[in-house]
């Protein structure tokens, strides 16, 4: 009796997510958002076009919306939140044209320092990601035919370029689409991985090393133009899940989901979710539950992605949660908070 209690009450909690609704914000501003990166259920730091940086340190009760000074041309792709007071913002952009970028703040965004700048030909950020609050890594599409990638060890401090020749060869146009760092992840004190599209196969990039030395295997996801891998979560040293599809035909249906369990060295497709279509980002909820966004929609897995459900056909580009609570952001100002129990 107690084995069938447990599976109705299973059923329950994967139905009920289903049918929950994302809760809109009110952020006072159209920019347009591509990242958010969460410290706690209740901190949530969010970047945006025209150097728009959001905040909220009350789980969206309150939100702050500012702008970067001297970073009006800055679109801040991928931030990473370490506390409500400290957070880094990345602007991806052409470097040429002054926009490749990373600010810091340490003290809730009332004042940011320019941590590093280049203008050198070919730098574009796609992400970046701390393992604690010293080491961290940020990458660029490729410059002659391999990642450009710098880390840190001092807070952001400085930053040093990996060696080219420590760095795969990349595939003819091959780049991380996503250019919102859902594309990258860090897990543990040193394992990090990169995900790519736009060449003949979609491709998992890894180094256990803080990004010193990488490797890379193909997967199985469909690639080409257009189409590839947009976003990854690893949720173990072992088990991940990228999503991903074709960034010209958001809605279109087809294989958007694979799952690793050996720390990316291998890759087996996963069912398409429902509603089908471009998926962007990925997160984990309470009771192992997977969600992911994109364009086309939100969608729920409880089994590791083998099924999937419809939440809903709201469009967004990234999110983040933390213990059930979710923030998940897209064009115009859009934000949005869901609670999962």
């Amino acid at each position: 009796m107690k084995r069938i209690t447990g599976f109705f009450l299973a059923l329950f909690s994967v139905t009920s997510s289903a049918f929950a609704q994302w809760q809109p914000q009110s952020v006072q501003t159209d920019a347009s958002f591509r990242s958010v990166s969460v410290s706690s259920p209740d901190i949530a730091w969010i970047g945006g076009t025209k150097g728009t940086f959001v905040r909220t340190t009350d789980g969206g009760k309150t939100w702050q919306t500012g702008t970067i000074p001297d970073a009006q041309d800055c679109d801040f792709r991928d931030v990473h939140a370490i506390d409500d007071q400290t957070a880094y913002f990345m602007s991806a952009g052409p470097a040429e044209k002054g926009q490749a970028r990373i600010y810091k703040t340490v003290n809730g965004g009332k004042t940011w320092d320019l941590l590093y700048q280049t203008q050198q030909q070919g730098v574009f950020f796609d992400g970046i990601s701390f393992w604690d609050k010293q080491h961290g890594i940020v990458f660029s599409d490729p410059i002659d035919g391999k990642w450009f990638i710098l880390t840190t060890d001092d807070g952001g401090k400085t930053w040093q370029p990996v060696p080219a020749g420590n760095l795969p060869v990349m595939q003819p146009n091959e780049a991380a689409f996503a250019a919102s760092g859902t594309s990258l992840v860090t897990q543990g004190k040193r394992n990090v991985w990169i995900a790519s599209g736009g060449g003949t196969n979609s491709r998992v990039f890894r180094s256990s090393d803080r990004g010193r030395n990488w490797s890379v295997v193909n997967t199985p996801l469909p690639a080409g133009d257009a189409t590839g891998l947009f976003g990854m979560q690893f949720f173990s040293d072992k088990t991940g899940i990228a999503v991903g599809g074709n960034y010209k035909q958001e809605q279109l249906a087809g294989a958007n989901a694979i799952i690793s369990r050996d720390g990316g060295q291998t890759w087996q497709l996963l069912a398409q979710t429902d509603p089908p279509g471009l998926k962007e980002a990925i997160s984990l909820l309470p009771g192992d539950r997977i969600i992911a966004v994109g364009p086309s929609g939100t969608s729920i897995s409880a089994d590791q992605g083998q099924t999937w459900q419809k939440m809903d056909n709201d469009g967004f580009h990234s999110l983040a949660c933390a213990k059930g609570t979710c923030y998940a952001v897209g064009a115009k100002g859009k934000v949005a908070v869901q609670r999962f129990k």
